[in-house]
């Protein structure tokens, strides 16, 4: 059954473009995309290894900004511009992870979010190297690839739906992998894990920078696709919707972020209409979701996919998680 439903929504993704009248819903989609591969980053580090980075914003900006600047700054192709902005914001994640795995719980978190205030003021300040507020405008497209000409909006869409399969990939392979059960196992006792061996401070720091690579990734996507930039896409409150996005979709969730993304950027797009009126809706609808799905809708539906114990005998804990994941 789950695996009949990610091929029907690669499916309906793939043919998406032929049913799409006009090309600004196909940038709607492209742009949810790119969010979803950042929110599966954050779903690296918070919902597998346990740590809230209120700074993942500022990552997807270092990878939007490398690949912004060295196509036109240093007239790099795109490649190896985006392979440099994921290096960027993996170098990064790790001296900050080095420093922050020295924190704890709410620590770590306004650790990170001091961290991406600093990013965001750099961004939106250095006038002469990020065009401070103005940003950075005519960002080129990937060089053709044989017949495909990423000018084009569908050609652009498709590629980032390649990278958000890439990214799906790689996450749910960390999963199921020993690294990715390392995790778990820190995040739900450290001092258990620690106690059995395992490098704590050693697989956070691992966890962090597999995460801000995602994010990262993400970033040099957005640049790509929407061929300008400004500070605002590495601020604080895209933060805050990334993590959205994440506890509507279910947090430690393979399918949660990209679940969590699509149905918000709908409901956003959905209430345009409304402008004075969208937030007295969008809010109740916030309300509602995480009071009926606290552990978000991927998280509910594998709750009822759950195999039900005996009355007597108590669930063990994630059984809800390892069923879906």
């Amino acid at each position: 059954m789950r695996r009949a439903l990610w091929i029907a929504a690669a499916l309906a993704a793939l043919v998406l473009p032929l049913a799409a009248g006009k090309s600004f819903y196909l940038q709607i989609v492209a742009d949810a995309y790119v969010t979803a591969i950042a929110v599966y980053g954050l779903n690296v580090i918070l919902g597998y290894a346990g740590l809230l980075n209120l700074g993942n914003a500022a990552f997807f900006g270092i990878g939007a900004y490398s690949v912004a600047l060295l196509e036109t700054k240093l007239a790099w192709p795109f490649w190896p511009a985006l392979a440099a902005g994921c290096v960027a914001s993996m170098l990064m994640g790790a001296f900050v992870g080095v420093i922050g795995a020295r924190t704890r719980g709410h620590y770590f978190a306004i650790f990170t979010a001091a961290v991406g205030v600093m990013i965001y003021t750099v961004f939106s300040n250095w006038q002469e190297l990020t065009g401070g507020n103005l940003g950075i405008v005519g960002i080129p497209p990937p060089p053709p690839i044989g017949p495909l000409n990423f000018a084009d909006d569908r050609a652009r869409y498709y590629l980032v739906l390649a990278t958000l399969a890439f990214a799906i990939a790689i996450v749910t392979l960390a999963r199921r992998s020993l690294v990715g059960l390392t995790f778990v196992a820190i995040a739900d006792n450290a001092i258990l894990a620690r106690a059995a061996g395992i490098d704590v401070a050693r697989a956070r720091l691992a966890a962090f920078v597999l995460s801000t690579f995602l994010t990262g990734l993400a970033g040099g996507m957005y640049a790509m696709e929407n061929g300008n930039l400004g500070p605002d896409a590495s601020g604080l409150d895209v933060t805050f919707e990334q993590l959205l996005n994440l506890v509507v979709g279910g947090i430690g969730t393979i399918a949660g972020p990209l679940i969590g993304t699509l149905l918000l950027v709908g409901l956003t797009q959905t209430l345009q209409s409304a402008h004075e009126y969208r937030f007295l809706i969008f809010g109740p609808l916030l309300v509602v979701l995480v009071i009926f799905f606290p552990h978000g809708i991927a998280g509910a539906f594998a709750r009822l996919r759950a195999p039900r114990p005996p009355h007597d005998v108590a669930a063990p804990a994630g059984t809800a998680e390892a069923a879906l994941n």
